[in-house]
């Protein structure tokens, strides 16, 4: 079972047009606060950020929030966190909040979301990290990325390995325990060097 002790959520800053987005965030936060696992975020107070943080908090867990000063400076910074800790710019939020989580969950989203999901995808295919990275793919948010992914692969961009690595489930649960039974893999044979 991979240890996972804080998941790094990544999700948008408004709530999109389904009323399912808003609810599943909510269900993914019972389910983790069930698991006693605490939330790793962007620290905003609106959209799914902010549903997904008060969930969390209204658990009493804990959530460890991370944003930029700028965000800061505009009020969308979730004061409410257990922990709320202000970095300088946006690869340093990335950074840390790379660092914090023990996976990564990916909801439904806009660019910085998506921005945060390839960048996860990379640290994963270059090996500076090994974690499990899943989309919540509520109410098929996902769907058309996930066939893009595909066809990324058909056309030699995108390691088999890569693209099986990612985890994909609409239900908290077994998005959850998808990433608990998550093994980290050997070191791929593309990134071996070559013997000449």
């Amino acid at each position: 079972m991979f240890p996972l002790k804080n998941i790094t959520v990544y999700c948008g800053s408004s709530t999109g047009i389904l009323p399912e987005y808003t609810s599943q965030a909510k269900a993914l936060a019972k389910e983790m606060v069930n698991r006693k696992l605490g939330l790793v975020y962007g620290a905003g107070n609106v959209g799914l950020m902010g549903v997904i943080a008060d969930e969390m908090l209204a658990s009493k867990s804990q959530v460890y929030g991370i944003i930029p000063q700028k965000l800061v400076d505009i009020e969308v910074a979730h004061q409410g966190c257990t922990d709320l800790i202000v970095v300088e710019t946006m690869r340093d939020r990335k950074w840390l909040m790379a660092e914090k989580g023990d996976g990564f969950i990916a909801m439904p989203g806009g660019i910085g979301t998506l921005e945060e999901l390839f960048e996860i995808m990379t640290l994963n295919q270059l090996m500076y990290i090994q974690k499990p990275l899943a989309l919540y793919n509520v109410s098929g948010y996902y769907d058309k990325l996930l066939d893009f992914l595909t066809h990324v692969g058909d056309q030699g961009f995108l390691k088999p390995d890569q693209l099986s690595n990612l985890i994909v489930a609409a239900d908290p649960v077994e998005l959850l325990d998808k990433m608990e039974a998550y093994q980290p893999s050997g070191t791929p044979d593309w990134l071996r060097k070559k013997k000449q």
